[in-house]
């Protein structure tokens, strides 16, 4: 496993941004269907507080960007549901094997 190329790290902090946002967006519907259940107003309320604080964490809400650990970051993301393999597609096959072969060592499993 190589390190990430210039090229990959370029690509990677400019899809972080787009990948966050549509991992919110579907964060968002989740919230709107907890809030239009038949459950109080108060328990629909803490719910999701406690929610929305537990996402905050989420790599796929905001997350530290550091080019020694973009590529362990990406097989997390993945891991996660925050991406697809597809979504690697624009970069390099060096980056593609090494985030598969850390997803075949199941790391962050």
């Amino acid at each position: 496993m190589n390190g990430i190329t210039k090229a990959d790290w370029k690509l990677f902090m400019d899809k972080v941004p787009e990948w966050q946002e549509a991992y919110m967006e579907r964060l968002l519907k989740e919230y709107v269907k907890m809030l239009q259940n038949k459950k109080p107003a108060s328990t629909k309320f803490w719910d999701l507080d406690k929610r929305i604080k537990k996402d905050k964490k989420n790599p796929g809400v905001q997350m530290q960007l550091d080019k020694g650990e973009a590529i362990f970051d990406i097989v997390t993301m993945i891991n996660l549901g925050i991406i697809t393999q597809e979504d690697l597609a624009d970069f390099s096959d060096d980056l593609k094997e090494s985030v598969q072969e850390l997803i075949d060592r199941n790391y962050g499993k």
